[in-house]
């Protein structure tokens, strides 16, 4: 029974998802304490428990503990399965953040799954749909992790109702190497997607023209998309990608839509601007997978989640975790122990 202490480091609501996630995988049965001890609503989030909840179906575990509120959660894994799934997160909880607990499960499953998901796809302190289509599965793919995403209904705060749909394949992972390429990153021009819900087009527009404008004033070219829709709840948003590398922003109440835009611009700047391979956000994302099948790259900084994700990974697995400085950026390395 391997213990966690979920106040550790960043204390929130990943080191929940990336334990029972790794537990899955390894077959390893965990008991997390202390959940989200030091947030201003300690303990899970309803988001939070739904995960838990997805991932004990797809795996057949015996869970105590998964109901919002709740300071402990035991997770005990069997034989995953995959097949056709549906999950309602409820509201605006992340979709992205639930299929980023249940996808090194899925990847492990002995025949493919078909998962839809309903929640929020562009929310505060998540990924983006965007982004984890066009950035994270991209990245996924050099560890020959197999999944593909669909998006079918954007959702925003508060009501989400958005829909995504996600095939994932059976998948032998391998080690990845990722680097950054001058050359490449030179000629890869900067995509992106502007949308809005329940608003005028021409805040898509703006937010769009705002973030080109931060770009080329920069050096960089960028092909944006704009959306528009009507869906259960008001919002807008912009994410931004290239190799390795993306950046978002979501529209509030009373924020002017250029400055929506020029956020995600100055983010994507800031990341360009430096020689790692990967953004600050996707290096975090990654950790688990460099724990399961080794690897390395590079990143501009070691920010708080990705240091917290090493530290869970390595209660679940024999791997050897190095992060070495280097003009002005990280290395993290990941070898197995073959002990």
């Amino acid at each position: 029974m391997i213990e966690i202490d979920g106040s550790y480091g960043e204390g929130g609501g990943q080191i929940v998802r990336t334990s029972v996630a790794l537990s899955a995988v390894t077959g390893k049965s965990v008991l997390i304490k202390k959940i989200r001890q030091g947030r201003p609503k300690p303990g899970l989030a309803p988001q939070h428990a739904q995960a838990i909840r997805a991932l004990g179906q797809i795996c057949n575990a015996e869970i105590k503990g998964a109901e919002p509120g709740s300071s402990e959660v035991l997770f005990c894994p069997q034989e995953i399965c995959g097949g056709s799934r549906r999950v309602e997160i409820g509201t605006a909880g992340s979709v992205t953040l639930l299929m980023q607990c249940l996808l090194p499960a899925l990847l492990h499953a002995e025949k493919r799954t078909s998962l839809h998901v309903q929640g929020g796809t562009d929310v505060q302190w998540s990924p983006t749909v965007d982004y984890f289509r066009n950035v994270f599965l991209p990245a996924l793919s050099f560890f020959d992790g197999k999944a593909r995403l669909e998006l079918l209904r954007r959702g925003y705060y508060p009501r989400g109702q958005g829909e995504v749909h996600l095939e994932v394949e059976p998948s032998h992972l391998k080690p990845a190497h990722i680097r950054h390429d001058p050359l490449a990153a030179s000629q890869n021009r900067i995509r992106g997607i502007s949308h809005c819900s329940n608003l005028p087009q021409h805040v898509a527009e703006r937010q769009a023209a705002s973030a080109i404008e931060r770009l080329q004033k920069a050096g960089y070219e960028a092909e944006i998309a704009q959306e528009t829709g009507r869906l259960a709840s008001t919002g807008s948003g912009i994410t931004l990608w290239t190799a390795g590398k993306g950046a978002s922003s979501l529209g509030e109440r009373g924020l002017p839509a250029e400055k929506v835009g020029r956020r995600a611009a100055e983010e994507m700047v800031r990341e360009l601007e430096s020689p790692a391979a990967v953004d600050a956000h996707l290096a975090d994302q990654l950790i688990p997978y460099l724990a399961l099948a080794g690897g390395s790259f590079t990143v501009s900084e070691i920010s708080l989640h990705t240091k917290t994700n090493i530290w869970t990974a390595g209660h679940f697995l024999e791997a050897k975790f190095e992060i070495r400085a280097k003009e002005g950026i990280f290395s993290i390395e990941c070898s197995m122990d073959d002990n």
